[in-house]
């Protein structure tokens, strides 16, 4: 179902995603509280719900190719979040465990997400939140990542 409306063809969609992707993106480095990028906050909130969690399946819930998680896993095992470990059945493979600073930086992370989640939503009604929720969830439908990364 396309919509054909002047209204629609009237926003720009496109430009105003980035935009505020990148807005967001500097505002959270920004904040004082902000001890890790918002990549790694993404890391260490799955690896607070699954810890020792294969690489792969860090990247795949990031949305991120091999080389990507690979240095986001470097970088916060450089800053003491996360551990690598060999995997115990496969030598070949690597399993990410939150460390002890991993985890109280993962409590700061939830208060923050929690604080720009309000803002974000802040002037709008449940409902209008589900239907921008649906529409960023059908972008990652519609465009599936490529999984030759």
């Amino acid at each position: 179902m396309r919509n054909k409306s002047p209204e629609a063809r009237r926003h720009r969609l496109i430009y105003l995603l980035n935009v505020a992707q990148r807005r967001l993106q500097r505002w959270m480095a920004a904040q004082p509280s902000s001890e890790v990028t918002p990549a790694q906050a993404g890391l260490l909130f799955i690896l607070g719900k699954q810890d020792g969690i294969l690489m792969g399946e860090a990247g795949a819930a990031l949305d991120m190719g091999p080389a990507g998680v690979s240095g986001l896993v470097d970088r916060s095992a450089a800053a003491r979040l996360v551990e690598r470990r060999t995997d115990r059945e496969d030598g070949r493979a690597f399993r990410v465990w939150l460390a002890p600073k991993g985890r109280t930086v993962l409590t700061q992370a939830k208060t923050d997400a929690a604080r720009i989640n309000a803002a974000l939503t802040d002037g709008f009604t449940a409902a209008e939140i589900d239907i921008v929720a649906r529409w960023l969830t059908s972008v990652q439908d519609k465009f599936p990542r490529d999984q030759e990364e």
